[in-house]
């Protein structure tokens, strides 16, 4: 008993709270046997678990297709402050258009009774990287410490708002009856197809050459017809100076061979010589299809230019004064030795502004009376001299169509130039796909494990854990199902036929020296019994 004893670590319980006041036993090497012993069916369970949960998030991700992701990213001036190239508040939405998902399915020949629902199952998540988060809660931090002195400029601090650049795009086609295939390919349709769709919609103004090119001059009167010429023109060098103060690279396009201050030169050569030219012979010989009508036509044009010319000289003055009592910012630096704040002063994005508003206006008003002078001394040339020939006005009228087609061909060159200069330089980098949806046997087995990795760490640990319970439990009835020694006149035979099966197990084992059974000294196990 003794040698058997040694071969164990028992763990002894007094359970008094029972009346026969026995101990429960519990046995580390039995629960180590224990463990062994249901090892294999537990590797068994745990094998199917993993199968059956397999084929059930297989079964899943064939039946319920998870989402097609992709990354797409913002990169233009303005963008970091949730604007859009045009200066408005820019919105991620506009990349599921319906425009852009109408061309991209029928490109596809896909049926338009979806578009709708495909529409609402692209979705976007902005990404937010991880220094931005710590600015914004240092910002934070330091509002709320601030004291009384600093806190203006900590919510200064504050007022900056992180806009994000980069998004996740998420299409869920379960609802569009599409398979895997076709919601790939019609993703990266509509991804790709929105960069089109972004360079024709913040790139040339399309509009602006249909307004220009729309309106039939021969509808009007020579005079009339000059000044639908010069107006348009004046609207189309605007927008291509525009461009230029842009534009840091003198970019000259590989298609027109031209830059946008070669096309302002050409409109302003247009306006300045060859319609000059077509209104001096008007004027001096009172070219005209009917005298009355031009006569009163030019009265309007110097009153509604009059009423243009106050507002101009009120607007400018309003910003003159707004520029001399403007108050310049003041930003805060630190705090000094002595408890007082050191300040910088400076001019302010608001103060440039007015700036460039005045020097606006002040064109505009310099235009605006050269033209009233100019309607003021063609009236009182009209009024002195007679009606001109036929063959005076034929000569008029090619050379207003000459100016037509001059004018047909600028906005053409400076389509294609805009065009090319916001694809490869304003626009280059200004929308990107980073990461285009795919269909591939990684995206199957990676939506196949997303489907079964936590129920088969749920299961998994749910079967270890009865595992563990199993071998416990069944390692304590083991140890405690022994015979018990009660007091009484026959505990010592109990002890003797233990004593005598244990002997004659020992004597079955061939390997080990058979020995003579020792004497039962009934004595002794009373002394043991009173022991225990």
């Amino acid at each position: 008993m003794a040698k058997k004893d040694s071969r164990n670590l028992n763990v002894t319980i007094n359970n008094k709270a029972n009346d026969d006041d026995r101990d429960i036993v519990i046995s580390i090497s039995g629960v180590f046997r224990m463990l062994k012993k249901y090892f294999l069916p537990w590797l068994i369970i745990s094998a199917m678990a993993l199968v059956a949960i397999g084929g059930f998030s297989t079964f899943r991700a064939v039946t319920k297709k998870p989402a097609l992701t992709a990354l797409i990213s913002f990169n233009y001036d303005g963008i970091e402050k949730g604007k859009d190239p045009s200066g408005r508040n820019f919105d991620v939405n506009m990349v599921k258009n319906s425009q852009v998902i109408a061309d991209a399915m029928y490109k596809q020949d896909l049926d338009m009774e979806k578009a709708a629902v495909i529409q609402e199952n692209i979705t976007f998540e902005g990404i937010i990287p991880s220094d931005a988060i710590d600015k914004i809660t240092a910002y934070k931090s330091v509002y709320e410490n601030a004291s009384s002195g600093n806190l203006a400029a900590a919510q200064a601090m504050l007022d900056v708002a992180f806009h994000p650049t980069q998004f996740k795009v998420f299409f869920d086609y379960n609802d569009a009856s599409l398979s895997r295939k076709e919601a790939v390919q019609l993703f990266d349709n509509i991804l790709e197809g929105f960069g089109d769709y972004f360079y024709d919609h913040y790139g040339y103004n399309k509009n602006l050459g249909v307004s220009i090119t729309s309106i039939d001059y021969s509808d009007y009167d020579y005079s009339e017809a000059v000044d639908v010429f010069k107006s348009n023109l004046s609207t189309l060098t605007k927008y291509v100076r525009g461009l230029a103060d842009a534009d840091t690279k003198q970019f000259r396009s590989s298609q027109t061979g031209r830059t946008f201050n070669d096309l302002a030169q050409a409109a302003k050569t247009i306006s300045s010589i060859d319609l000059d030219r077509i209104s001096s012979k008007i004027a001096i010989n009172n070219i005209t299809k009917n005298k009355a009508d031009t006569i009163a036509y030019y009265e309007f044009r110097i009153d509604e230019l009059n009423r243009e010319k106050d507002a101009y000289t009120e607007r400018l003055a309003n910003v003159t004064n707004s520029i001399k009592d403007y108050q310049k910012d003041s930003l805060l630096i630190m705090s000094t030795t002595e408890g007082t704040n050191a300040e910088l002063s400076k001019n302010s994005g608001e103060y440039d502004k007015l700036v460039e508003r005045k020097e606006s206006i002040a064109a505009d008003l310099a235009e605006t009376k050269q033209s009233i002078n100019y309607y003021i001394q063609r009236k009182e040339k009209l009024e002195k001299a007679v009606t001109s020939t036929e063959q005076m006005q034929k000569e008029v009228e090619e050379d207003l169509a000459k100016v037509s087609q001059k004018l047909d061909k600028l906005v053409q060159d400076t389509e294609t130039t805009a065009d090319e200069y916001y694809r490869i330089v304003e626009f280059a980098h200004a929308y990107n796909v980073l990461v285009p949806p795919v269909d591939s046997a990684a995206g199957t087995i990676k939506a196949i494990i997303s489907f079964a990795i936590l129920p088969l760490i749920a299961c998994e640990a749910l079967i270890f854990l009865v595992y563990m319970i199993v071998a416990f439990v069944k390692a304590v009835k083991a140890e405690n199902a022994k015979p018990v020694l009660i007091e009484g006149d026959d505990d010592d035979e109990k002890v003797e036929d233990a004593e005598e099966a244990e002997d004659a197990e020992e004597e079955t084992k061939p390997a080990e020296k058979k020995t003579e059974p020792k004497p039962v000294n009934k004595s002794t196990n009373k002394n043991k019994k009173k022991r225990r």
